[in-house]
């Protein structure tokens, strides 16, 4: 058998579980019942600790240390503070990276920690989530082995581009990671993507 994981932000998730034993192996089982479910035991018993460990890690790692949510917000901000403090940390992992040309409202600040060095958190990196930039910000430079702080973005319509110059205006939610500094200028207003449409060469990232 075969344990498909890719490497997320809090661990290892599972992906797939996929059978790899041939049929011409399981043939071996046919005419020894006993020894087949002794195997399967077996099987079922490992299969039950590699999904145990896989769910386990694929949560959220609140029991590492230094990671935390952060949903305070102080004073005034130079980019939009999240929407919704109180979800700040509790959004999907897997998003899209960047694209769409427009958002509709910040979710929250990631603060991704590269953990390969240190080996925090099993060696995988994870981010810390906040609801306002200045304190991700902070965060961010003080931290070891912590990146710039990433905006987590939710687009109601927004423009996919699949190839350089060919824009088709979009109407579903999409959830992305963006730079901070592609926020000013691309709130969507309700003429945004009309306006956009008219000159869309013009236009630049993200």
């Amino acid at each position: 058998m075969k344990w498909l994981t890719t490497v997320g932000p809090v661990g290892f998730r599972p992906n797939s579980f996929t059978n790899a034993i041939s049929v011409s192996f399981l043939g071996l089982f046919s005419n020894n019942q006993s020894m087949a479910i002794r195997f399967g035991v077996k099987l079922l018993a490992l299969a039950g600790v590699l999904c145990l460990s896989a769910c386990t890690r694929g949560r959220p790692a609140s029991g590492v240390t230094g990671v935390r949510v952060d949903r305070q917000i102080t004073g005034s901000s130079a980019y939009s503070v999240a929407v919704d403090p109180n979800r700040v940390g509790n959004y999907p992992l897997d998003v899209k990276s960047g694209g769409g040309y427009f958002y509709d409202e910040v979710l929250e600040y990631r603060v991704w920690i590269e953990t390969g060095a240190t080996q925090l958190n099993g060696g995988n990196d994870y981010f810390v989530a906040f609801a306002q930039y200045e304190t991700a910000e902070r965060f961010s430079k003080s931290t070891p082995d912590a990146e710039p702080p990433l905006v987590l973005v939710r687009q109601l319509e927004w423009i996919y581009e699949p190839e350089r110059g060919h824009f088709i205006p979009k109407k579903e939610e999409r959830l992305a990671e963006w730079q901070v500094g592609w926020l000013p200028g691309h709130k969507r207003t309700p003429n945004s993507i009309q306006e956009f449409m008219k000159r869309p060469l013009e236009a630049g990232p993200p």
